[in-house]
């Protein structure tokens, strides 16, 4: 995704707080706007822009743990726990390296449809892996989605693959990422690492061969994928400074705004067609996140203490 996976909110937040309500729309903006942002690496291939993606990121991260004295969490982290930051390096990974395929091959209606299914993915993925056990609207908003790639798939005469990996992929990293209690900013650092051998490999590969476009098309396309690194961080650290402030429900709220960003720009910016299976299919999916969304809120509002009576001094 374009995003991170999800974290618990802290308990007892006001979702009205100021700060914490534009650090979280800013950072659901950025991510909604990345279709705007990968096709400025044209002509670069999609792999190539993932590669430098991975690495600036890794490169920047590297130098934000430094400051922040945060190499600790690393070198305290068991071989299990590098195995699980490994295997989401991975997932991450073919995320983002889809949705940039995705945008590149005119494709972003479709990977908007893969975000809004992630939240219904990470219930699924609970019940699967987890064994949890799904309330009635849950699973109400599972079979909705279920029947909306029906429709879909049956409208195009092919399943909405790019959807469901990118879901797929974003929901299972969620998973792995939920086993490893790390912060976010040295979280991201140690995936960077897992994956910076191989990605700086690859590019010292395309540039010995002429085949890479880093160096070969200006000083504005080489900013432009060192760029990579700071747009990717940028949005994490402001979704972490909205998790420390607002509670889960409104969190859960507020990440509809990147796959309608991306939605919106995909239909009236991109022009992609929207056949009418294709709206019954979205429809359906927004019908199951409207079931999903309430469920959540209702459940957060019945979690939540009881306000304590001001006792007068008088």
């Amino acid at each position: 995704m374009s995003g991170p996976s999800p974290e618990r909110a802290t308990p007892g937040r006001s979702e009205f707080d100021p700060k914490g309500l534009a650090c979280g729309v800013v950072a659901y903006v950025v991510w909604g706007l990345f279709p705007a942002f990968w096709p400025l690496l044209d002509p670069a291939a999609p792999i190539e822009v993932l590669a430098h993606r991975i690495v600036w990121t890794a490169v920047l991260m590297s130098v934000i743990l430094t400051v922040l004295r945060g190499w600790g969490h690393l070198r305290r982290l068991d071989l299990r726990g590098w195995c699980a930051t490994a295997a989401a390096a991975v997932f991450i990974a073919v995320n983002w390296g889809m949705f940039i395929w995705g945008v590149s091959a005119g494709r972003v209606v479709e990977a908007a449809l893969g975000y809004y299914m992630t939240p219904l993915v990470g219930v699924l993925l609970g019940v699967v892996v987890l064994r949890e056990r799904l309330r009635p609207a849950q699973w109400a908003a599972l079979g909705l989605a279920a029947v909306a790639v029906g429709v879909i798939a049956v409208g195009n005469g092919t399943v909405p693959w790019l959807s469901m990996v990118l879901a797929a992929s974003f929901g299972v990293y969620g998973l792995l990422k939920a086993t490893v209690t790390l912060p976010a900013a040295t979280s991201l650092t140690a995936e960077g690492l897992v994956l910076l051998l191989p990605a700086a490999g690859y590019l010292v590969l395309l540039e010995s061969t002429g085949a890479g476009t880093f160096a070969s098309f200006g000083p504005w396309h080489l900013l432009l994928m060192l760029s990579a690194g700071p747009v990717t961080a940028l949005p994490l650290f402001l979704y972490g400074a909205a998790a420390r402030r607002l509670p889960l429900s409104t969190l859960g709220v507020l990440l509809y705004l990147n796959p309608t960003l991306q939605f919106l720009w995909g239909v009236l910016v991109v022009g992609e067609a929207m056949p009418p299976a294709r709206w019954a299919g979205f429809a359906l999916v927004w019908l199951a996140l409207v079931v999903f969304t309430a469920d959540l809120v209702h459940r957060a509002r019945r979690a939540r203490p009881p306000a304590q009576p001001v006792r007068s001094t008088v």
